[in-house]
């Protein structure tokens, strides 16, 4: 199993020296991708529902740096671990220039890109964007990652949809990734798991989505077969589909009543590990960020110390 952690795009470590210690260390210790978040501009007043926990509200944070040149920026601070794009709000930006964006990066990162896709759930930031309209964002995601499989993969790209029209364009240089940096779709919900099935390389679900909860083991198993079945009924092959999980709380710790995984001793830990395992799940990612560099780096080690020994391969690409 492979093991990620997430970098701040927000708040008092999204600063450069910060960011690179973090990414660094996470390298050192064999964590094998990191991943950030995407906002780009946020409204004074937001009245959207927050999916990611129970009271719906986003929070206070409002300073956040680009995800793709924050990205950029830990590439070159770094050498061998991935770079997971957790996730890339599609509806957000053109998709040529977005998928340029994420070409070059594969390309300077020496292939280490991995491009996490979400719909968003901010309508306040697509007014803001000027996006087409926030009730057509699925619709919008579908034919954007089609856009990059179109000129990642063709030598000549033409693509004529409802949102992007182009042809008699040369698209160099595409990504070191062959045929493209793998496409993992975040989301929870039914629409989420049959673009995931349909249309990406992998599934990247968050377990705190109260409308959805991925938090135990049989509810993770659920989706994960809802996953397949789609993509038999998509004409894929459910095999192919790679699986990857973020933890919203903390792994480890006393004894736990709450029957989430990897929450409880590292008996209980050790033992989701080999169920996500025997499930398919090859990616975990896991919030480790402090309140200081310092504490988030404790907090790293004391994972790396702690989990990576549980797991039959331990660290590093399953």
């Amino acid at each position: 199993m492979e093991f990620g952690f997430s970098l701040p795009i927000g708040g008092p470590l999204a600063t450069a020296n910060a960011l690179t210690s973090l990414a660094r260390r996470g390298e050192e210790l064999g964590f094998g991708f990191l991943s950030t978040g995407d906002h780009l501009i946020v409204p004074r007043r937001v009245a959207s529902r927050y999916p990611y926990n129970a009271s719906g509200e986003f929070g206070s944070a409002s300073s956040f740096l680009d995800q793709p040149t924050l990205l950029s920026f830990v590439a070159a601070a770094t050498s061998r671990i991935r770079l997971v794009t957790g996730v890339l709000v599609l509806p957000y930006r053109n998709p040529v220039h977005a998928a340029k964006v994420l070409s070059t990066i594969d390309v300077l990162s020496g292939g280490r890109l991995t491009v996490g896709c979400g719909v968003g759930w901010m309508q306040e930031e697509f007014d803001a964007l000027n996006t087409p309209p926030f009730e057509q964002r699925g619709a919008v995601t579908d034919e954007y990652i089609r856009v990059f499989r179109e000129l990642w993969t063709s030598d000549a790209p033409e693509f004529h949809g409802d949102y992007c029209d182009f042809s008699g364009v040369v698209f160099e240089p595409g990504p070191v990734q062959r045929p493209h940096p793998p496409i993992w779709i975040g989301g929870e919900s039914r629409r989420a798991l049959k673009r995931a099935a349909a249309l990406g390389d992998g599934w990247f679900p968050i377990g705190t989505n109260p409308a959805h909860p991925l938090e135990t083991l049989s509810q993770l198993r659920r989706g994960v077969d809802r996953l397949r079945r789609h993509a038999e009924e998509a004409g894929r092959d459910p095999a192919a589909l790679d699986v990857a999980y973020a933890v919203g709380w903390p792994v480890g710790g006393g004894p736990d009543s709450s029957g989430r995984l990897l929450a409880g001793p590292a008996s209980k830990v050790e033992s989701d590990l080999a169920d996500l395992e025997a499930l398919g799940v090859n990616h975990l990612s896991v919030g480790l960020t402090g309140g200081t560099v310092q504490e988030s780096v404790e907090r790293m080690e004391a994972f790396a110390e702690g989990v990576f020994p549980l797991t039959a391969r331990g660290p590093g690409p399953a």
